[in-house]
């Protein structure tokens, strides 16, 4: 009985699980067919405080909505302490696709790095560019609008890595984070999130029922100071990062090993 609720669980929870992300991409796409009159009406510091607030609020209900219905298990509630500090550079790896949204959820001044390309996407395009996100198409105009808006007391949101991770446990930072930081004088507080869930990695497809329900939580590390030497500084960031992440792998395939090898019981 225990083993057929174990492997029934995933079935009953993946309905509402999808529900949630199909109101999601409606709310997504609701806010930016309105955000489209408010980039021309509003000034842009006014834009901005709306934009950013509004995607903060819209995904912290997400994340509400998907504890609340046992699909997920989330903890970020440390973010909270960094919510109201301005010209802050925040970290993290990035394990997978919900990341972005677990950081600015709880960080509602916070500015995101994005690919160029969603910043036409139908779901997050006009809302982005309202709450004035930064494009990566261009390095040194990425680089030149993250430091302008550092400096006016903004949060910035950056994954090193530059994408979902790859090879697990970590991918070799992307040169650019600690660049920034040196330019803006700005410190790097560190986010370390752990999640042994597979869903929206890297090769997992949306519609694959992950394991449930997913459990995320995440951690506050050490801050790094600006530094002259800003490459040295991203290789000590990186190696900061794979020390925990090291070893958490370590105790996950010691887990799973112990499993394998585990005796089969009667039920």
């Amino acid at each position: 009985m225990k083993r057929l609720l174990h492997w029934a669980r995933p079935i009953l929870l993946a309905p509402p699980l999808y529900a949630l992300l199909l109101a999601l991409g409606l709310v997504s796409l609701a806010w930016n067919l309105a955000a489209l009159p408010l980039l021309v009406l509003l000034p842009e510091a006014r834009g901005l405080a709306i934009g950013r607030a509004v995607i903060a609020h819209s995904y912290r209900l997400f994340w509400a909505a998907a504890s609340v219905t046992g699909m997920m298990r989330v903890d970020a509630s440390c973010l909270d302490a960094l919510k109201d500090e301005q010209g802050l550079i925040i970290v993290a790896n990035h394990p997978t696709m919900l990341d972005a949204l677990l950081l600015v959820a709880r960080l509602p001044r916070s500015a995101c790095i994005m690919k160029a390309e969603l910043m036409r996407n139908v779901f997050l395009g006009a809302g982005a560019r309202l709450a004035r996100y930064i494009r990566n198409d261009s390095a040194r105009t990425m680089i030149r609008l993250a430091v302008h808006d550092l400096r006016h007391g903004g949060q910035l949101v950056i994954f090193p890595e530059g994408t979902r991770t790859v090879t697990p446990p970590l991918d070799a930072f992307r040169p650019g984070v600690t660049l920034i930081a040196k330019l803006a004088k700005a410190p790097i507080q560190t986010v370390y999130i752990d999640t042994d869930t597979p869903y929206l990695r890297k090769g997992w497809p949306i519609w694959r029922v992950p394991p449930l329900p997913i459990r995320v939580k995440l951690h506050l590390g050490k801050r790094f100071v600006p530094r002259a030497d800003s490459d040295a500084l991203l290789q000590e960031l990186e190696q900061y990062y794979r020390g925990p992440l090291k070893e958490e792998r370590a105790t996950t395939d010691a887990t799973a090993a112990c499993t394998s090898h585990r005796a089969p019981t009667l039920s």
